[in-house]
């Protein structure tokens, strides 16, 4: 994990990746990715025509209706991030996110010279920010002279792993829409609700649909992080159009285009045949099984966590533990991660990386990593009915089992005689 600044702990300007999913590529789409493998022409900057009419039939099969006018691909969400933020807030206007938020939303501001302010989530779920939290911080921004202009927001969130309950999401945007912001929804976990009939995930644009833009990195939930596409679905108004084409213009001007092969894998996935949809399913329910299981872990050492809901990480506050991690040398959240990242043998980045105080013990955790060290390991939890009683995946779950607890069993060693 790159530090920022190896003198001290200076801004976070590099923020860790997306949750992996840790398993084997399905062959299906290695096989449209070979098979493409051999093209030389460019993708046009906004996609190709295939690509786009995947993408709307993804969108339109859930109760978004899109035309291909209104859609826009690109080298992965942080590319489309930039360029709206240039397009919404590039002229002098300020963003809004939630704390904490993923780990890429803020810097796209920083690079355009716009501070970022943060608004804080309610306890049961994060990425949708609590409403009149949203708006006091409108108030104090106008007051200082700023121009909120931008929120962006998450239903199924990185890093809490949470789904935000419909009747927040009217409420945030509600009072979003009324103080005149425009929203991007991140919707790159959206297809990995761990119960989707228990947790139901509403869009803001299913709400608002002219005054919300959507973005969905296909790296959540059909392709492999290392294959970089996203997508992004704007309003069918004239302001919507108007803001399609400057973010064309935008990923002009940097390049940005969709390399072929991975095109084509896109616009394979994004059409949902049986194979990926199969994968898909059989992705969600292992991850949730696992991420389950860690969950439980954590708590039971006397740290806190929201249950995950979607993805493939929770995000753990080890504040409880502060003194036995302060025996440790540990007494901020880079510190942590540096301590977990070391012990576990796997990325585990700490909560200042998602706008968190650096103060604060918190910490997201992976699942990908807990299913094994090779391919065939990886592989044989999809097709287990009892993945956590593979040796590999037990094995993994017992270290972390272990480290929590032995911080834990020195917790309560700094109790005070009662």
């Amino acid at each position: 994990m790159r530090r920022t600044d190896p003198e001290g702990h200076g801004p976070v300007r590099y923020g860790p990746p997306l949750p992996g999913d840790g398993l084997p590529v399905l062959p299906e789409l290695t096989a449209v990715l070979a098979a493409a493998a051999s093209r030389t022409d460019a993708q046009p900057v906004g996609g190709a025509p295939a690509l786009l009419e995947a993408a709307c039939g993804y969108w339109t099969r859930r109760g978004l209706p899109t035309v291909p006018d209104q859609v826009a691909a690109g080298p992965g969400a942080p590319a489309l991030l930039l360029a709206l933020t240039a397009a919404l807030a590039g002229d002098g206007a300020d963003i809004l996110v939630p704390r904490p938020c993923a780990a890429w939303w803020a810097p796209y501001a920083r690079v355009l010279g716009r501070p970022a302010y943060h608004v804080p989530t309610p306890a049961e779920s994060g990425g949708v920010p609590d409403p009149y939290a949203l708006l006091e911080t409108v108030r104090r921004v106008r007051t200082e002279g700023g121009d909120p202009r931008l929120l962006v927001l998450s239903v199924a969130d990185d890093p809490t792993a949470t789904v935000a309950p419909p009747e927040l999401l009217h409420e945030t945007v509600e009072a979003a829409t009324a103080e005149g912001l425009h929203l991007v929804s991140d919707e790159t976990w959206r297809d990995t609700v761990h119960r989707p009939h228990e947790n139901v995930l509403l869009s803001p644009a299913e709400m608002r649909p002219d005054l919300v833009t959507v973005v969905t990195d296909l790296a959540g939930s059909l392709l492999p992080p290392g294959w970089p596409a996203a997508v992004a679905r704007f309003p069918a108004t004239e302001p919507g159009r108007h803001l399609h084409a400057r973010v064309l213009d935008i990923l002009t001007a940097l390049g940005a285009r969709v390399a072929a092969p991975v095109a084509a894998a896109a616009g394979y996935a994004l059409d949902e045949p049986p194979p990926v949809t199969e994968r898909r399913e059989a992705v969600v329910r292992l991850h949730a099984c696992v991420a389950a299981a860690a969950h439980a872990a954590v708590v039971a050492a006397g740290a806190l966590a929201r249950p995950p809901q979607a993805g493939r990480h929770l995000y753990a506050d080890l504040g409880p533990l502060r003194e036995p991690l302060a025996a440790q040398g540990v007494g901020d959240a880079q510190e942590l991660e540096d301590l977990l990242t070391a012990r576990l043998g796997m990325p585990a980045p700490g909560g200042h990386r998602f706008g968190d105080d650096l103060g604060a013990l918190r910490v997201r955790l992976a699942t990908g990593p807990l299913l094994g060290g090779t391919d065939e390991e990886r592989a044989e939890c999809l097709t287990s009915p009892a993945p956590l009683e593979l040796p590999h995946v037990h094995s993994a779950l017992i270290g972390l089992t272990a480290l929590l607890d032995d911080l834990r069993d020195d917790a309560q060693r700094w109790e005070p005689p009662r």
